[in-house]
C-alpha cells in the first residue's frame, strides 16, 4: 500500500537486539551515581558482612526500578529481564567502579556461565528476608500496635540515605514534612488500619526544599502516626 498521506515513509525493523522500553531509566542509573549513593551503598553494607543472597550494590537500584517500573510484585522483574536493551545498560552500571579484583569476585558468584541480568524473584526474597529482625517479632503481641527494633540491614540503609542527604547540604532551608501514609494492601498477615482495611502505614519525613526523604520506618496499619 503507497503511503502518501505524510512526507515520510514507515520502514519495518525485523531486529529486537539492543532495544529497550526503559530508556529514561537510565537517567534514574546516572543521578544515583552521580549523587554517589551506590557507591556508600557497596562500602555500608561490606561492613554488615555483604548482601544476602544477592550480587552486589546495584541491586538495590534494581528494586527501585521494579517499583517505577510499576511492579506489584517481586516476580514483575521479569519485565526488567525481558528488556534486552535496558540490560546491556544494567550491566555497565552493576560493574562501574569496580577494581579488576571485585569484577573477578562479581563473577565467580556465578558456578555456571551467568544467563539472567536481573536477579532471579526467589534471590530477591532471600534478599528481603535479611532485613526482617526474628528477634524482635518474638516480642510482638497479637492486637496491640508494635515498631520493631531495625536489624543490622535496615541500619545499614540509614547509614547509605544519609549518604544521598549530603547532596543537598548546599540549601540552608530545611523545611521538614512528616507524616504517616496509609498503604493498602492485600497480604494475609496485614493488620486493619483505622479505617478499616488491610494496610500498613509507613512513617516518612521529607525535605521540601530538596525532595529528600530524610527518614522512613515501615509500620504496621494498626500502629498510630504519633506513636
Amino acid at each position: 500500500m503507497a503511503q502518501r498521506a505524510l512526507p515520510y515513509e514507515y520502514e519495518i525493523e525485523e531486529s529486537k537486539a539492543g532495544l529497550t522500553a526503559f530508556g529514561g531509566f537510565a537517567d534514574v542509573c546516572r543521578h544515583s551515581r552521580r549523587h554517589g549513593d551506590v557507591e556508600s551503598d557497596r562500602q555500608v553494607f561490606k561492613d554488615t558482612g555483604g548482601y544476602p543472597g544477592m550480587a552486589g550494590p546495584a541491586d538495590n537500584l534494581i528494586l527501585v526500578l521494579l517499583n517505577l517500573v510499576g511492579g506489584d510484585c517481586v516476580e514483575d522483574i521479569e519485565k526488567l529481564e525481558a528488556d534486552e536493551g535496558f540490560c546491556r545498560i544494567m550491566r555497565k552500571v552493576e560493574t562501574h567502579g569496580l577494581t579488576r579484583k571485585e569484577k573477578k569476585a562479581l563473577k565467580r558468584r556465578w558456578r555456571k556461565e551467568r544467563t539472567r541480568t536481573f536477579p532471579s524473584a526467589s534471590a530477591i526474597f532471600r534478599y528481603l528476608a535479611a532485613f526482617h529482625n526474628v528477634e524482635q517479632e518474638k516480642l510482638r503481641v497479637r492486637g496491640k500496635a508494635f515498631i520493631p527494633e531495625s536489624n543490622e540491614y535496615l541500619k545499614a540503609f540509614a547509614k547509605v540515605n544519609a549518604e544521598l542527604i549530603k547532596a543537598g547540604r548546599g540549601e540552608e532551608l530545611a523545611t521538614l514534612d512528616m507524616d504517616a501514609t496509609l498503604a493498602a494492601t492485600l497480604k494475609r498477615n496485614a493488620l486493619f488500619s483505622y479505617q478499616g482495611e488491610q494496610s500498613y502505614q509507613p512513617l516518612n519525613t521529607y525535605w521540601s526544599e530538596t525532595g529528600l526523604m530524610v527518614h522512613t520506618e515501615f509500620r504496621d496499619g494498626n500502629v498510630p502516626c504519633g506513636l
